[in-house]
């Protein structure tokens, strides 16, 4: 299993579990945490979703290694968008280090984020001559103003939680040995209320973003897949296998 669940008091918490692999996507992984979203979704014991991640870091995003050749996908990367987009619960995120790529971007996907002090996000697809996924085209404006968003999601640097929690990113960071400990209190407060209402409630908050953050996401992938094997990909790909920086002078 390479992502946990466990249930405490209407909680569920869902820990990506490849720390190893510093937490990064790969097929198998996407496949468990998709089907987890969509389990959570429907189980009517189940109030809030926490999200965190094992060891280290939070998630490295994407996997870049080649996964098992053998292994068939059940869900593709578009089905495990649309699971968060339709989840109609509370989703809060517990990040506990690092967050790259879609480890970053999942904080536009959530409802609540919570930070240790000593983690920071980057959004690397510039440097991978790449573009951003997840929505985050949308999100991170919405969240954080479009002239920050911009520097995130194209200059790939890293983002400290301070920086998250003060532009708006984060509701709230602590030291690390709290993290858990404030995420379930809030949590709790949450599933104290009746699920109607959490429903309710983040349906109305949903409904008039939902269709165009999926259409947003669409294109980006569509972006993004073309972008995949061209000169500026090709050359990241090599720098990093050469253990180099990249040379885009001329592109």
């Amino acid at each position: 299993m390479v992502v946990t669940t466990d249930d405490n008091n209407s909680v569920r918490t869902l820990t990506f579990n490849r720390p190893e692999a510093l937490n990064a996507f790969n097929d198998l992984m996407r496949d468990e945490v998709t089907s987890a979203m969509l389990d959570a979704a429907t189980d009517n014991t189940i109030k809030v979703l926490i999200i965190t991640g094992a060891g280290r870091a939070f998630s490295s995003g994407m996997d870049l290694n080649p996964g098992d050749d053998a292994y068939k996908s059940r869900y593709s990367l578009a089905d495990m968008f649309d699971a968060f987009l339709d989840f109609p619960k509370p989703i809060i995120l517990a990040i506990n280090g690092v967050g790259v790529g879609f480890g970053c971007t999942i904080a536009g996907l959530a409802d609540m984020v919570f930070m240790a002090n000593n983690s920071r996000l980057r959004a690397p697809f510039s440097s991978l001559g790449l573009t951003a996924e997840a929505g985050s085209t949308v999100t991170f404006p919405q969240l954080i103003g479009y002239q920050k968003a911009f520097w995130a999601l194209v200059s790939s640097e890293w983002i400290s939680a301070e920086e998250c929690k003060d532009s708006g990113l984060a509701f709230e960071i602590v030291d690390p040995d709290s993290l858990m400990e404030v995420v379930y209190t809030h949590a709790g407060i949450l599933a104290s209320q009746p699920l109607a209402s959490l429903i309710t409630t983040k349906e109305l908050l949903m409904n008039p973003r939902r269709e165009a953050l999926r259409e947003t996401y669409q294109r980006e992938n569509a972006k993004l897949f073309a972008l995949m094997g061209g000169p500026a990909n090709l050359e990241a790909i090599a720098a990093f296998t050469e253990g180099r920086k990249p040379d885009f002078s001329r592109m």
